[in-house]
C-alpha cells in the first residue's frame, strides 16, 4: 500500500468530520441561526441523554462476549493508559504554559481523550478493502477489524463519559464563576450538580478561600500532591455517586449485560433474535451522534473565531501531546506488551492498539465545554487545529506502524 493510497485512506475521515464542523459553523452565523445560542443546548442535550448511549449501548452490546474479553483483554488496558498519560502530559502542558484555570480540564480533556470511536471505523475499513493491504484477506480483515473498532469505540466512551466527565466538572466547578453563574434553567436543562445541595454552599466558601491552605498549623508548607489529594478526597467524600454516571455510563453497563449474558443476547442481537428491533433501534438513534457532535463543534467555533482566550503555547503542546509524543509513548507499550506475551501476533489488533495513541481528540469534548459552559469557542478552534493537522500525521504515524508491524 503506496504513501499516497494511505494518505488518502487516512485523510478522507478527517476530510469528512471538517467539512460537517464547516456545516455546523454555517447553521451558526447570525443570518441562518440554526445552530445559534438558542438552539445549540438542545442539540447537546440530544447528543448527551440519547444520541450517546444509544451509540454506546448497541455498540457494546454487538460487539462485547465473553470469549472476546478473553481474547482482547489488554484494549481496554491500553486505551486507559492513552488517557492516563495523556492526562500525565497535560498536567505538564498546564504548568508549562500556565493554561488559565477554567481551561485547564479542557486541555485535560484534549490531551487524554482521544477520537477512539468513528474515525477507527472508517480507516480500518479502508485499509483492509485495499488490493495491497498489509492485513492478509479483506473479508477477513474487515470483519475483525469492524470488531476491534467497536470496541475501541465503546470502551473509550465509557472511559470519556467517567474518567474525563468527572475531570472536566470538577474543573468546571472549581473555576471562578463558572458554574455558579449559571441560571438556574440552563443547569437544569444541561445535566445535574454532581454535589448534593447540602454540599453546594460549604465546597463554595471552600474555593472562595483557596480550598486548601497552602501551609499547615505546625507551618510546614502543603505541597501540590497533597493539595490534590485532599481536593479529591473532599471531592469524593461529598459526591452523589448517583449523578456522577452519565447516560452514556449507564447506556455502556447495560450493554455489556446485554453483551455478556448469553440469553439476553440471543434476544436481543442477530438477525434471528426475536428482540433484535430494539438494539437496531438503539443502533439507528446512535448513529446521529457523530455527526451531531461535528455540527456542535463548528457552532462553537464561531464564536472561537470572533473571541479565543487559548494562547498559541497551549494549542501547539495539544498537537505536540496527540501528534508527536504520545504516538511515540504507544509504540513503546505495545511493543513491549507484545514481548511480554500480552498481546497476540495479530498485526491489525497491534495496528488498532498503536493507532489509538495517534488519533485526534475526541468531539463529545466539545459536547462536555457545552454542558459546562467552560471553554466552548477555545474547545472549537483546538479541534480545528487538531483535526487539520491530524489529515498528515495520522497518514505519517499510519504509515510507520504498518511498517514496524511488517
Amino acid at each position: 500500500m503506496g504513501f499516497l493510497d494511505l494518505f488518502v485512506v487516512a485523510v478522507v475521515p478527517v476530510l469528512k468530520v471538517l467539512l460537517i464542523t464547516l456545516v455546523g459553523l454555517f447553521l451558526a452565523l447570525d443570518r441562518i441561526d440554526l445552530l445559534g445560542s438558542t438552539a445549540r443546548p438542545y442539540l447537546n442535550n440530544l447528543i448527551f441523554y440519547v444520541f450517546s448511549p444509544a451509540l454506546v449501548s448497541s455498540q457494546l452490546a454487538g460487539t462485547i462476549t465473553l470469549q472476546s474479553l478473553a481474547t482482547l483483554w489488554f484494549m481496554p488496558v491500553n486505551i486507559l493508559l492513552t488517557f492516563i498519560i495523556g492526562s500525565a502530559l497535560a498536567w505538564i502542558l498546564i504548568k508549562i504554559t500556565r493554561t488559565p484555570p477554567h481551561l485547564q480540564g479542557l486541555v485535560i480533556g484534549c490531551c487524554s481523550a482521544g477520537n477512539l470511536g468513528n474515525l477507527l471505523l472508517i480507516i480500518v475499513p479502508a485499509v483492509c478493502s485495499e488490493s495491497n493491504s498489509p492485513f492478509g484477506d479483506s473479508t477477513v480483515c474487515a470483519s475483525y477489524g469492524m470488531a476491534y473498532a467497536s470496541l475501541s469505540m465503546a470502551v473509550g466512551a465509557i472511559y470519556i463519559w467517567t474518567y474525563v466527565f468527572i475531570i472536566m466538572r470538577i474543573y468546571a466547578d472549581n473555576s471562578a464563576g463558572n458554574i455558579e453563574n449559571v441560571s438556574t434553567a440552563d443547569s437544569e436543562s444541561y445535566t445535574e450538580a454532581l454535589l448534593p445541595s447540602s454540599e453546594k454552599s460549604s465546597c463554595h466558601d471552600h474555593s472562595a478561600h483557596g480550598e486548601l491552605p497552602e501551609t499547615v498549623s505546625d507551618g510546614k508548607k502543603v505541597t501540590f500532591m497533597e493539595r490534590t489529594f485532599g481536593r479529591f478526597k473532599k471531592f469524593a467524600a461529598n459526591t452523589n455517586l448517583k449523578k456522577v454516571f452519565a447516560p452514556a455510563t449507564i447506556a455502556a453497563i447495560c450493554g455489556f449485560i446485554i453483551g455478556i449474558v448469553s440469553p439476553i443476547r440471543k434476544l436481543m442481537i442477530g438477525d434471528r433474535a426475536p428482540l433484535r428491533v430494539l438494539e437496531s433501534s438503539a443502533s439507528l438513534l446512535g448513529q446521529a451522534s457523530i455527526p451531531c457532535m461535528a455540527l456542535i463543534m463548528g457552532s462553537n467555533l464561531l464564536k472561537g473565531l470572533k473571541r479565543s482566550e487559548v494562547s498559541v503555547s497551549v494549542i501547539a503542546g495539544i498537537v505536540a501531546v496527540r501528534n508527536f509524543f504520545l504516538p511515540l509513548i504507544g509504540i513503546g507499550i505495545v511493543k513491549a506488551a507484545h514481548h511480554f506475551g500480552l498481546v497476540g501476533s495479530d498485526s491489525l489488533y497491534q495496528f488498532i492498539l498503536l493507532l489509538q495513541y495517534a488519533l485526534p481528540p475526541a468531539m463529545a469534548i466539545g459536547v462536555m465545554a457545552q454542558l459546562f459552559k467552560a471553554g466552548q469557542s477555545e474547545c472549537s478552534v483546538i479541534m480545528l487545529w487538531c483535526y487539520v493537522l491530524a489529515a498528515f500525521s495520522l497518514t505519517l504515524w499510519s504509515t510507520f506502524f504498518m511498517w514496524l508491524l511488517g
